[in-house]
């Protein structure tokens, strides 16, 4: 165990993790940043050249300006904005060191990582939602062709291509790997692409669908996939569609093993998404001493928080962490 109790150990070094560390800072706190993968891993893992639906100043953290030339930052933009606020406020990061355990009470906590211990005297989980995919629970889903993460279309060129689902993630998948001279199906649960699908993609996407260059099955579930196909069941009767590759783009939700079974935090059992329990003034949880910041707040319903509404609790933390911690180091 280090021989240094940190006044807050934060999971997750995503945007939001990193404005509560800087907020935590700022106060005058010692804090440590652990994630199980790399900086901002979620972003990472985004597609190439993904553009973001926010515009800059609704990404920033810190008060940092985030300059473009152009109207929405794209991915690579990103990436090297929030390596740049952490290389700049000193943030001690400990990259790819994943938490698999919390013992203690709220100023004497013991974080248990696969690299060892941290002494702290608070935690704040800031851990997103994007690395725990929705599986569909179907015969071959683990199969090596098929995959919850898109990244780029380049590989699929005159291969036959199955994308799961009508949000926005399937819909510039299904686009660019159809740009990029894939055979694209599109398979969906519902009755036609949805609503949400942002307005300048949604009719692209239609309209490739009216002429042709995308299949799509509405109204259809899939049953199984093999090496070469999936078996889907449409409103005409069963269907085998050939597929060299499978996009499953199902959407995500939080690491629910992280929260109950590391980290001990009680759930909103009456509430469907079960998000964990937190006061909405402090974001202090129902395990005192342990705070929740971003899209995890929101349990399994991922669009209540993003970056540009999360990174405002680093704020409520951090004043809440003053309070509580300062007493104790005075």
């Amino acid at each position: 165990m280090s021989e240094n109790k940190v006044d807050a150990v934060v999971i997750g070094a995503g945007p939001v993790g990193l404005a509560c560390a800087l907020e935590i800072q700022r106060q005058g706190l010692t804090v440590a940043v652990v994630d199980k993968g790399a900086l901002v891993n979620s972003i990472v893992g985004y597609p190439t050249q993904m553009e973001f639906f926010s515009t800059p100043e609704l990404l920033e953290i810190g008060g940092y300006p985030f300059p473009m030339a152009s109207y929405k930052p794209h991915r690579e933009d990103a990436l090297d904005y929030y390596q740049r606020v952490a290389a700049t406020e000193k943030l001690n990061l400990r990259l790819y060191e994943k938490v698999i355990g919390l013992r203690g009470q709220v100023g004497d906590f013991v974080v248990e990582t696969t690299k060892g211990e941290i002494a702290a005297r608070t935690v704040v989980v800031a851990t997103g939602f994007f690395d725990v995919p929705n599986k569909m629970g179907i015969p071959g889903e683990d199969l090596p062709h098929v995959n919850h993460y898109y990244k780029e279309p380049y590989a699929h060129a005159n291969q036959d291509v199955v994308v799961v689902g009508a949000k926005n993630s399937s819909a510039k998948a299904a686009l660019a790997l159809t740009r990029a001279g894939a055979r694209v199906t599109l398979v969906v649960r519902g009755p036609a692409v949805a609503d949400t699908v942002k307005y300048w993609i949604r009719p692209d996407l239609i309209n490739r669908i009216a002429e042709g260059r995308i299949t799509a099955y509405f109204n259809t579930s899939i049953d199984a996939i093999t090496h070469h196909t999936v078996a889907v069941t449409t409103p005409e009767g069963p269907r085998i569609l050939a597929a060299d590759y499978v996009y499953a783009l199902t959407g995500y939700q939080p690491d629910y093993s992280l929260l109950i079974d590391a980290l001990a935090l009680p759930l909103d059992e009456n509430d469907a998404a079960k998000p964990p329990i937190f006061d909405t003034t402090t974001h202090e949880t129902a395990r005192p001493g342990v705070y929740v910041a971003g899209t995890v707040c929101g349990g399994l319903a991922t669009s209540r928080w993003f970056i540009e509404n999360g990174r405002h609790h680093a704020q409520l933390i951090a004043a809440a962490l003053a309070l509580k911690t300062q007493p104790q180091i005075a």
